[in-house]
């Protein structure tokens, strides 16, 4: 069995990068979150949160099914 280092090294640094930019998107939609909530409660407009909420999350939710598009077969 040979184990092919250099692209065993390119999948953890790409799994690695992916992982760390959906935790920082979904992050930013939970600060986006908390944002409109307190537009809310002071009473001013809560557009510019909620889409920018709805954006993050819905930038999570591609990525993630992006990834199980990749690992499942049947859905090549």
């Amino acid at each position: 069995m040979d184990i092919k280092w250099g692209s065993l090294g390119q999948v953890f640094v790409v799994s690695l990068g992916v992982t760390v930019a959906v935790v920082v998107i979904f992050s930013l939609g939970v600060l986006a979150a908390s944002a409109r909530q307190v537009a809310l409660e002071r009473g001013r407009p809560a557009a510019v949160p909620s889409a920018a909420a709805a954006l993050c999350f819905g930038a999570c939710a591609v990525i993630v099914l992006y990834g199980i598009y990749l690992i499942v077969p049947q859905f090549h």
